[in-house]
């Protein structure tokens, strides 16, 4: 951020009455505060496409779990009883799961959660400080799991098992689904008096939404993120079904890495970063209007938006 955009903005916070509560967000802007993200589907689909072609037919010659918990299905020592010796047949991704496919019809599924991370290396490759699963291929490399925060979760389902653990079957439909549509939306949502953005996290309607992509996605609909849903118009329905599928895409595409670049950078180089317009950026100017983006709580959600491009509709 320039010295003279930076004034412009105090100058606009002053203007608006809000500069004691506003200025250390700025000054924050100014001194480079980098935004966090977490894993939401596209950041899973990036490594889904990075990994899955690199592991495909390997061999699991052996497996060293170092924090058990994070198996959550089965024991820790039945989970790498039944992988040793198994081979990798491809890989999945279903919202923010992923899901690892064995030649025996079981399957590996996973969720980062907020930290986890998977990375493809050698094993002389230097591990991450918060490494907890080692997976040791059969041509000699080493996927592993690292999770500083260690909410990240395993569960292994045998072939014909049905799948009351890790919640994936309940989850709705991908972004991406031609069943997702303007009238789709109004029936799942549409009488709901909870704030939309609530509505756009809620897995059970679409898969893979987290609280990035949702501001990302209202914003450019247009639509105030703590709108009840159930005062939206038809046209701010189709509106959404359109922009849903459309960010998500944008954002996969511009997270798009070769794997050296992925291994170099250990999994963490989330390159859509610096193309969120609403998210990780209150305090600075709408990239519509010039106007101050404004942050609010929704359900206890930090929810970045434009007062005037995502106008607050009156009450009744």
């Amino acid at each position: 951020m320039g010295d003279l955009t930076l004034l412009a903005r105090i100058s606009e916070a002053r203007a608006a009455g809000i500069a004691g509560m506003i200025l250390p967000l700025l000054l924050s802007c100014r001194l480079g505060r980098e935004v966090n993200i977490m894993p939401e589907l596209p950041e899973v689909e990036t490594v889904k496409r990075v990994i899955e072609p690199q592991i495909r037919g390997l061999s699991i010659a052996d497996l060293l779990i170092r924090r058990p918990e994070i198996i959550a299905h089965p024991a820790a020592g039945e989970f790498r009883r039944l992988l040793v010796n198994r081979t990798i047949c491809g890989m999945d991704r279903r919202g923010k799961f992923l899901m690892i496919c064995l030649d025996n019809g079981s399957r590996i599924i996973l969720h980062l959660r907020m930290t986890g991370g998977l990375l493809l290396a050698p094993p002389d490759f230097p591990e991450e400080k918060h490494t907890h699963l080692v997976f040791r291929l059969g041509n000699g490399m080493e996927l592993r799991f690292s999770d500083m925060r260690r909410f990240g979760r395993f569960w292994l389902l045998q072939k014909g098992e049905t799948d009351t653990y890790s919640g994936i079957s309940k989850l709705g439909i991908e972004p991406f689904d031609p069943a997702l549509t303007g009238a789709f939306l109004k029936m799942h949502m549409g009488k709901r008096t909870k704030a939309i953005k609530n509505c756009l996290l809620d897995q059970s309607i679409i898969a893979g939404i987290g609280n990035i992509y949702s501001d990302e996605i209202l914003f450019t609909a247009g639509i105030f993120p703590a709108c009840p849903a159930n005062r939206l118009a038809d046209q701010d329905w189709e509106r959404l079904a359109e922009v849903i599928p459309q960010r998500i895409a944008f954002f996969i595409e511009k997270n798009e890495i070769s794997q050296p670049e992925y291994l170099q950078t250990k999994g963490k180089d989330y390159r859509n970063t610096p193309f969120l317009q609403v998210y990780g950026h209150a305090g600075e100017l709408c990239p519509n209007c010039g106007k101050m983006l404004c942050r609010i709580v929704v359900s206890g959600r930090s929810s970045v938006y434009c007062p005037v491009c995502q106008k607050e509709m009156a009450q009744d």
